[in-house]
């Protein structure tokens, strides 16, 4: 009888030992040498009623990272007013983009679509296994960690699809995956990517998806915004990076474009509570340059990976909207990356980058 686990290193050799091993009767099954891959995005809820999107709410709102407000002042304002409110509103948002063919979230849609292309770029390598995972919602982290190791993955990659960096998005990703990792015996090594907001990739997909668009359009924006999910200022001042890392990213791409500065502007949206967030703010610098006599704008999302409510809805649509109530006349949004060959390019780069030792 053995008295420990039967481990296998990714050379060929050894895998062949695990081959020729023969294993007691009584043994339990073991499954090694391979190298998992998991995308992770932000989440999405199951439907646009009430209870899936309460749900969902809830699970979101109730983290610590995402929420800082002490729990004393929090939960009540959560479990009172927000969940009784916010999921009608959000599931009436959430059904003016809800991809009807498929029941589910553009974001869901994107995510298994990039997982799926990186694992087809990924089939000749055999000790690949590639797949996608929610933070919030399903499917869940632990689900698909427990997945991939049942698989024989005994090194896995999580890959958190934010390109910048925040406490709030990136590092609660890691947070959930090593809460899984609490409830399971046998671990698999785990690395953690990095952002990518400097990215040489990245900016020329970026790039790319710019002049691509432009071209296609029938009229040239005076101004493009690069909007990015805002963030409390308070965060900022504890020390977050996000602030920062979404400035390099337009700055590194106004001079990947050759445009001037005040062409290629950077603001913040989707804010939330009585609280001051990271300025300028997106509908507010909309309604200004509007006002101001612009009249051709174009609005991008470099922060999101995948195109979702805050992109199609609140800024397709709301400021969209915003900008002509303003005077504005020609409006464009600027698709995300999503799962074009611009975006799996990024992807790839940055999955081969951290594979680096273990490939």
């Amino acid at each position: 009888m053995l008295d420990r686990p039967v481990f296998s290193s990714f050379s060929d050799s050894r895998r062949n030992d695990m081959k020729e091993m023969v294993l007691p009767s009584d043994h339990p099954p073991v499954r090694a040498g391979r190298i998992g891959v998991l995308l992770v995005n932000l989440g999405t809820p199951d439907g646009t009623d009430y209870w899936p999107m309460r749900r969902y709410l809830k699970e979101f709102l109730s983290d610590r990272r995402v929420i800082e407000t002490p729990r004393l002042l929090w939960w009540p304002i959560l479990n009172g007013m927000v969940l009784s409110t916010r999921p009608q509103k959000s599931g009436e948002a959430y059904a003016t983009i809800w991809n009807k063919e498929r029941n589910e979230s553009p974001l869901r849609t994107f995510t298994r679509s990039q997982g799926e292309k990186l694992a087809a770029d990924f089939a000749a390598e055999d000790r690949i296994e590639v797949d996608w995972a929610m933070r919030y919602g399903n499917p869940s982290i632990a689900e698909k960690l427990t997945g991939l190791q049942e698989k024989g993955c005994e090194k896995v990659l999580i890959v958190p699809l934010y390109p910048q960096y925040s406490a709030t998005t990136t590092a609660t990703v890691n947070d959930k995956t090593f809460d899984a990792l609490k409830e399971m015996r046998w671990q698999p090594a785990i690395r953690t990517a990095p952002p990518w907001h400097d990215e040489p990739a990245y900016i020329d997909a970026l790039a790319q998806s710019v002049e691509e668009h432009i071209a296609g359009l029938d009229f040239t924006p005076e101004v493009v915004i690069t909007s990015y999910h805002g963030l409390p200022k308070s965060y900022f001042e504890k020390g977050d990076p996000y602030h920062c890392h979404c400035h390099k990213t337009t700055r590194l791409l106004a001079e990947r474009l050759g445009w001037p500065k005040d062409r290629l502007l950077t603001t913040f949206q989707s804010r939330f509570g009585p609280e001051e967030w990271l300025q300028p703010y997106t509908d507010e610098t909309t309604a200004r340059l509007a006002s101001e006599g612009v009249k051709s704008l174009a609005i991008m999302n470099p922060g999101f990976v995948s195109d979702c409510l805050e992109t199609l809805e609140e800024i397709a649509i709301g400021v969209g909207e915003t900008f002509e109530e303003h005077g504005g006349e020609n409006f464009s949004h600027i698709p995300c990356l999503n799962d074009s060959k611009h975006g799996m390019h990024v992807i790839k780069t940055v999955v081969m980058r951290e594979l680096q030792g273990w490939l």
